[in-house]
């Protein structure tokens, strides 16, 4: 890209919390910043100080150090306030994630003259409903997932589209998915693969019994509607974090987020495919949760 952008001037420096090389790493990317002049604070993502600062736009970037779990979290926070952000991969495949760990120094040189552009990654809002009261409501950067919990026994999914009726799976669970998510949870379960600056959303059904098995992607402006049907436990799960209860006739409402994810890009534009069969060549680190 030929287009610099500002240079960032007030930057956070966001760990995942619990290994102490990721510290170290994060202490060195600050002393860095704090040597060229400018304003870094660092501390693990989950630091209230960190986060309150960064809803308050007291940032102009985040650098995020972990893996794409790390990536989901550090997204959830700063999609509100449009604060973008740069990562470093300290975890395994690194599908949302920009800069190894030993090439940061002139990779974040690069971003310091100005010499990046901004990706956005569209989001979903997603909200537990039972009857007229809602009980939580989530922005989404990769999948909501409603389905079973721990039993292995399938829910029945009664889903709507625009509030038209398109059928019932019988399944273990059904992903409603971005394009980022696509290559997550999605894929795994036999979507297709959708370029990351798509704004759609995407249906796939994990484990169908006599049910509709292919995947179906619909337009940014739709909206998906699941009635779970159970007699036994079932949950709504959102970018991987802990599972929500859901009882018999709960609905999930699931649509376009009016917050969009900026990710820091320092490849031409056509990276997203030249990654991508790399990546789906390795095996990622076995439980590796960053």
């Amino acid at each position: 890209m030929n287009t610099k952008l500002p240079p960032p001037h007030r930057i956070a420096v966001a760990s995942y919390p619990g290994r102490e090389a990721t510290i170290e790493m994060a202490e060195d990317i600050a002393g860095f910043l704090v040597e060229r002049g400018l304003s870094a604070h660092h501390a693990s993502l989950y630091d209230d100080t960190l986060r309150r600062q960064v809803m308050e736009r007291a940032f102009d970037l985040l650098i995020a150090l972990g893996g794409d779990g790390t990536m989901l979290r550090a997204g959830h926070l700063c999609a509100p306030p449009q604060v973008p952000i740069l990562g470093i991969n300290i975890g395994g495949l690194g599908f949302l994630i920009e800069i190894g760990q030993d090439e940061w120094r002139s990779k974040v040189e690069r971003v310091l003259n100005g010499d990046y552009w901004l990706q956005n990654r569209m989001m979903l809002r997603a909200e537990h409903h039972r009857g007229e009261e809602m009980l939580g409501s989530w922005d989404v950067l990769n999948e909501c997932t409603i389905g079973r919990g721990e039993q292995v026994r399938p829910v029945r999914l009664f889903t709507e589209i625009d509030g038209f009726y398109l059928t019932t799976y019988v399944a273990d669970s059904l992903i409603v998915a971005t394009p980022t998510g696509s290559t997550a949870y999605a894929l795994a379960a036999g979507g297709p693969i959708l370029p990351p600056e798509l704004r759609n959303i995407l249906l796939v059904p994990v484990a169908p019994h006599l049910s509709i098995d292919r995947a179906i992607v619909l337009h940014e402006g739709s909206w998906v509607k699941v009635t779970v049907g159970t007699t036994h436990q079932a949950t709504v799960c959102v970018d991987g974090q802990l599972p929500e209860p859901l009882q018999d006739q709960d609905h999930v409402e699931v649509r376009a987020s009016e917050h969009t994810v900026q990710f820091v890009r320092l490849q031409e534009p056509g990276y997203f495919y030249r990654n991508l069969t790399s990546r789906m060549q390795r095996n990622p680190i076995v439980g590796d949760e960053g």
